[in-house]
């Protein structure tokens, strides 16, 4: 087999930048180096005739290839794919070629020399770079102008070069990053943006905005703060692909990012972000949607994440309303989804996308990250932070839901999802609080669902209400900082003020047995009467009252719906009842049922 050629000089062009297509190289050298792992890895020394390179690394996937001995000095390869990730601390640390898909051309037995008298490829490049001085004579003394000029083409060359950087193919992954990297530029689709939020403590005011990026290897969260928010916000757009360097890398808070990546990062002072030409897009794949009819939107969980596409059948008027707890304004809109599932759904708006929405042409909608919200038995979709909006997509499934509906496909709708069952689901089955424990229910991957008609026995006012954050998107519990401020860790930020927030255990009971059940606001709101700001405050300054509004409700019968489900305590396995909805009893209803059962229990038949 004749000995293939070497791509000469290719050392040089890959570790600066450039994207070449499958080198033939020449490993010179290999060896096993020594790791805190127990992960084999191996070095090698490779040359193109001209050049060679000390800093490269076999991917692990290609260990066996060396130990079945076909990569021997000497041997010729061609590498199929590679890349190129820099190593050690800012300013001294060394660009490293790992190779991760190798083909063998020539073995080393073959070749059996070393081709050419590669030199190292970075004193190579110090010698390229080095401009070459005329002679000095004395007619042409140097000039102090011409020494000037000469370095401002230098500088030139140099701005040039470092804004080179962000369009060089050779990028890195987003799964290949970490902490101990500072030289990186990774090619990443904004798959979504949050609105600018601000803070406010005893440190100082500021403001921020979130993304999500996304490659072919993985994905990660990256935010930006105070003067790199306004610097950016406005430059990146949801679905454009961008070149992003320098920024910080740490630890992700996985209590804000549901992201699958150990790591998030910060927008520093040096942070570069370049738009991407859609001619270089390839390999960054399209943001995904998993699309999933309305209909099983009632099926999902409270505050778990939807993409979905409808068509907007209805349009809700802007609505206005000022928060109790922030005096804050806030803008939100509702539009009523209809899909082929003969199924609808309101979802809301909030701000700028609730004003400038357009919906007299009835579009396509489709949302991705929309969040679920579960009222009185109905679920409702909401657009927040992160979620993505779109209006008549080009997709076949938009095609086809066009096509649908234009033939009168939403006139039948058969589901509405945000209904609420106030009056009592007759379609839930209906358990007594005894058969639930003999059958088990929420002992499964899922939770169980159920209602019964019981009595209000006992109402804790023990640890019935906690201070959360008055973000109207956030319910998650402050901080008191003791000096008149509430920190709240989700959204990172202090407030002068809180918004209570229900959570009320009660033992109910029906004609079998008794069970602890749990509360939040919106059922304990509509259980007491009461908002959960004045059931707040009764409790914290005026506890004659309080103990009234908690004892008018004893021995009050309704209809409850429950959701049931074993949860983890310790090391403890308890079986928890949450309240969905409750009801006051609609007698009418309830006998029909009564009935219904007696015939069924005596063999008459179902009730006409």
């Amino acid at each position: 087999m004749p000995i293939a050629s070497l791509t000469t000089g290719v050392i040089a062009r890959i570790m600066h930048g450039e994207d070449v297509p499958q080198p033939v190289l020449q490993i010179l050298g290999i060896k096993r180096i020594n790791t805190n792992t127990d992960q084999e890895r191996f070095r090698l020394l490779m040359s193109d005739g001209k050049y060679y390179n000390s800093y490269a690394m076999l991917a692990s996937q290609l260990n066996e290839m060396q130990h079945k001995g076909l990569l021997n000095e000497n041997t010729i390869v061609r590498l199929d794919k590679y890349m190129t990730s820099m190593v050690g601390k800012e300013g001294s640390g060394k660009r490293v070629l790992i190779v991760t898909e190798v083909t063998v051309l020539n073995s080393g037995d073959e070749v059996k020399t070393k081709i050419g008298e590669p030199v190292t490829y970075e004193n190579a490049a110090k010698q390229d770079t080095v401009p070459k001085a005329a002679p000095v004579t004395a007619s042409a003394p140097v000039k102090k102008e011409q020494s000037y000029n000469n370095n401002n083409n230098n500088n030139n060359t140099m701005n040039s070069t470092m804004n080179g950087t962000l369009n060089a193919s050779l990028t890195h992954p987003i799964a290949s990053l970490s902490p101990y990297q500072n030289k990186w530029v990774i090619k990443a689709r904004v798959t979504s943006k949050t609105a600018i939020r601000t803070w406010s403590n005893a440190r100082g005011e500021g403001k921020l905005f979130s993304m999500d990026l996304m490659d072919e290897s993985g994905e990660i969260r990256a935010t930006a703060f105070k003067e790199q928010c306004d610097k950016f916000y406005d430059l990146i757009e949801v679905g454009n692909v961008y070149f992003f360097s320098k920024c910080q890398l740490k630890p992700a808070n996985k209590q804000y990012s549901q992201l699958k990546n150990d790591y998030e990062m910060t927008f520093t002072g040096e942070t570069m972000v370049q738009l991407c030409d859609e001619d270089d897009n390839g390999g960054i794949p399209e943001i995904k949607f998993d699309l999933i009819p309305i209909s099983q939107v009632s099926n999902m969980e409270n505050k778990e994440a939807v993409d979905t596409i409808g068509i907007c059948k209805e349009v809700g008027e802007l609505q206005t309303f000022t928060s109790r707890t922030t005096n804050k304004e806030f803008k939100k809109r509702e539009l009523t989804l209809v899909d082929m599932s003969n199924a609808a759904v309101t979802l809301t708006l909030w701000g700028d996308e609730a004003v400038n929405f357009d919906g007299h042409v009835q579009p396509v909608i489709l949302v991705k990250g929309s969040r679920i919200n579960e009222f009185n038995g109905g679920k409702s979709l909401s657009m927040g932070g992160g979620s993505i909006l779109k209006i008549n997509p080009d997709i076949p499934e938009a095609h086809k839901l066009r096509g649908w509906f234009d033939n009168g496909g939403g006139d039948n709708i058969s589901t509405m999802v945000s209904a609420r069952t106030g009056g009592g689901s007759f379609s839930t089955d209906w358990v007594t609080l005894k058969d639930a424990r003999i059958r088990n229910l929420g002992s499964g991957d899922k939770p169980d669902y159920f209602q019964c008609k019981a009595v209000v026995h006992i109402v804790k006012q023990e640890n019935a209400f906690y201070k959360a954050c008055p973000q109207t998107d956030c319910n998650k519990k402050v901080v008191d900082e003791g000096n008149g401020q509430y920190r709240c860790e989700r959204c990172n930020a202090a407030f002068p003020n809180f918004k209570y927030r229900l959570l009320i255990n009660m033992s109910i009971g029906d004609w079998t047995s008794n069970r602890w059940v749990t509360c939040f606001s919106e059922v304990g709101e509509q259980l007491l009467k009461h908002s959960a700001q004045e059931v707040g405050d009764a409790l914290e300054n005026d506890p004659a009252t309080a103990e009234k509004m908690f004892s008018d409700i004893n021995f009050s019968s309704y209809i409850f719906k429950l959701r049931c489900k074993n949860e983890m305590y310790g090391d403890m396995t308890r079986n928890k009842l949450t309240v969905q909805s409750m009801s006051p009893i609609n007698y009418r209803e309830y006998n029909k049922h009564l009935i219904k059962e007696l015939k069924e229990m005596t063999g008459i038949g179902p009730a006409n």
